[in-house]
């Protein structure tokens, strides 16, 4: 069975349950219940690394080392901004050469959340989530989170992050990593005509929905065609949003020069 027929089987699984959203379109603080089409039960992903290809280039998720993804937004009360940065470094997961994402979330100009995501696409262009190195500050430093996980150690598994060909109704798990609480899923559902954001209007922006049992929670996200995510917002237990204030692009001099030795905690 190849990655795209897995990952039909899944969705036929959250598809069967429900097609129903199960969140409205408005911010709701209170403990949402588990929507519908929520995935239950086993997942036994089979991950191939011949499967997969070097890069990644998904039209909704591109990730070309030295583009900078700048957001801001609020969590709670506060205000904060968000810096997700594609080095030009990568990590080997379960034998997949994984493109490394530094997401930095900040407070008035201090990093209080640093992430080092990893991700890898397969050939059917569906890009995999293999892990997180989460660091929190604590006591004024940054020091690894609980919820850390890597696919292949201690139980933890890849999901999709994002489909290569997303159609409304799909359904898949995006990590489980039930240790540490990551038990995120998503659900497809649809596009928009239209979307503005700070940097910019845009047309015809795919839509999914996100469930987090552990929080719980449900977050609405919006992604553009050749740019990637343009907007995320909390609409069910909690009160976060953010979206794109710009993208910018690393100067060919600055690319050329080594990574900095504080980048190896990944």
């Amino acid at each position: 069975m190849n990655n795209q027929q897995r990952i039909t089987a899944v969705v036929a699984v959250g598809v069967l349950a429900s097609l129903a959203v199960g969140a409205g379109s408005g911010h709701n603080s209170r403990r949402p219940t588990p929507p519908k089409w929520a995935l239950h039960g086993p997942y036994h992903p089979k991950i191939n690394p011949a499967d997969f290809v070097s890069g990644i280039d998904n039209g909704y998720f591109p990730l070309e080392p030295g583009t900078t993804f700048h957001y801001s937004g609020y969590s709670g009360k506060t205000r904060q901004t968000d810096d997700a940065v594609v080095l030009h470094r990568t990590k080997v997961v379960v034998g997949i050469r994984c493109t490394v994402v530094r997401d930095s979330v900040s407070e008035r100009g201090r990093v209080v959340e640093r992430t080092f995501d990893w991700y890898a696409q397969d050939k059917d262009g569906n890009v995999w989530y293999m892990g997180e190195n989460s660091l929190e500050r604590k006591h004024g430093r940054l020091v690894r989170a609980d919820d850390s996980w890597q696919a292949g150690v201690n139980g933890g598994k890849p999901g999709i992050i994002m489909e290569g060909n997303p159609k409304p109704g799909d359904v898949y798990r995006q990590e489980y990593y039930p240790p540490g609480g990551g038990l995120d899923q998503a659900r497809v559902l649809g596009t928009v005509a239209t979307i503005t954001v700070p940097a910019g209007t845009y047309k015809d922006a795919l839509s999914t929905i996100e469930w987090s049992p552990v929080e719980p929670q449900l977050e609405r996200k919006y992604y553009s065609a050749g740019i990637g995510e343009i907007e995320e917002q909390v609409v069910a237990g909690g009160h976060e949003r953010f979206r794109l204030v710009r993208v910018t692009h690393e100067q060919p001099a600055r690319a050329s020069q080594p990574a900095a030795r504080a980048e190896a905690v990944f």
